[in-house]
Formats: C-alpha cells, structure tokens, sequence
C-alpha cells in the first residue's frame, strides 16, 4: 500500500492533540487540587503560582504588643508591698504598744510595792535616827547608822560626833522620838511621791527631850519629810528634812 503523507491541516490537528495529551499527562502528575464543596457540588480551587505555605511564626514583637502596659502589670506587686509594709507597721506598733504597757504594768507594780516597804522601813527607821540618850550615844548612833544610805549616812556620821555627842554630853540630854498616832492609833505617816527606788514619806515626830537645860520633859511636835531609797540591803533613809 502506498505510504499517504499528511497534509498540513491534518499536520496541525495532530499537533493540537499532541500538546493536549502532553498537558493532560502533566496534570496526572501534579498533585490532586484542592477542592471545596459549594452547594452540593464539588469545585477546584487553583493554588496559588507559588504553592500552599505555612503561616509566618509569631514574634516577640506580637506578644510584646498583647503584653499588659508595665504599669498595670505592676500595680499587683506594688499593691502587695504597700499592704505588706502596713501590716509590718501594724504588728511593730501592736509589739510596742505591748511592751509599753507590760512595761507600765511592771512598774506600777514595783511602785505599789515600793510605797508600803518603804513607809514600813521609814516608820522603823525614824524613831532611831532621831532618838539618842547620852548615857550610850555610841550605841544608839551606831544603830541608827544601820537604817541610813548614800551622803546622809556620812553626814549623820559627822553631825553627831560634831555637835550632837558633845552637846548631849554636856547637859545630859535624852531626846525620845515617836511617830504621832491619832485616836485612830494608826501612825502619823504618808507617801508624799512614789517611785520604783525613791519614796519621800512625811512623818509627824512627837519629841520628848530631857536635859539639865529644861525643867522636866519638853515635847516638841515635829514634822519630817523622810527620803528612802531602795539598796541592797532593804529601804534606806537617804535624807532627812525637818518642816
């Protein structure tokens, strides 16, 4: 059979249909498009000239941007600070209001308790430092001594052996002294201020005083302001003014 050369509109359908073969088989190897559903029917949609990518990663920059402002964000710590120092000035003045009235306490207690040992010391005290009989002055000096503290005990101590001594000697003086007492029978005698170590008591002194220098007993009412204060050994007369 004789071989039948084509002519050149055949030629060009054979080119048209050989692109188109080529095309459709390029398509069989492309991945499936993606496709979505409209109405009921399914339809392609092209991917774009450059392919599907992924998202961008988000930035410190976005999460900068969804921070809270730096004030509001501290607002919380500072406002835990201001209620912590509060309270921390709370429990300190609650510490001190404490101790100060503990301390209140202690000393009014020592205070109540100073008032009646130091009256008691100080109605003991008084009738020996302000009693002496010629006959023994050593004696009775030296025992009043004994209730006696601080400068007064050294001045005592010089007056006596000065003045007094050698006056009672001269004219045979005996000075008695005792504590005033009412109908009542409850001792002349008071707390004039009080303190911890330091009571002033005033006294009211009945003295009788017998000497080659008066006829029979003289007696002398005196009123004496005593100081006591608290040593080692017990409440002391620290000072003795008459009135």
């Amino acid at each position: 059979m004789p071989k039948t050369t084509p002519g050149p509109r055949t030629r060009r359908t054979m080119t048209a249909a050989t692109r188109a073969a080529a095309k459709r088989a390029e398509r069989g190897h492309r991945a499936p498009e993606p496709e979505a559903s409209i109405a009921g029917r399914t339809v392609l949609i092209e991917a774009p000239k450059n392919g599907w990518e992924d998202p961008p990663e988000p930035s410190l920059e976005s999460f900068e941007e969804d921070a809270p402002p730096k004030d509001e964000a501290e607002v919380h710590p500072r406002g835990r600070r201001l209620l912590t120092l509060m309270l921390g000035a709370l429990l300190l003045a609650a510490l001190v209001a404490t101790a100060v009235l503990g301390w209140q306490y202690r000393d009014g207690h020592r205070t109540e308790s100073a008032r009646t040992q130091a009256l008691t010391a100080a109605q003991k005290a008084a009738p020996l430092v302000l009693s002496y009989d010629y006959r023994h002055l050593d004696k009775d000096f030296a025992r009043a001594r004994t209730h006696l503290t601080g400068g007064f005990h050294a001045e005592y101590g010089k007056t006596t052996k000065a003045v007094v001594g050698p006056m009672a000697k001269k004219y045979r003086a005996i000075v008695k002294a005792t504590i005033a007492a009412p109908a009542t029978g409850t001792p002349a005698a008071s707390v004039v201020s009080a303190s911890p170590d330091k009571v002033v008591v005033l006294l009211f002194i009945n003295q009788v005083t017998e000497s080659t220098q008066v006829s029979g007993a003289r007696v002398d009412l005196n009123r004496v302001r005593m100081t006591m204060t608290r040593t080692d050994g017990g409440w002391k007369v620290s000072g003795v003014d008459a009135l």
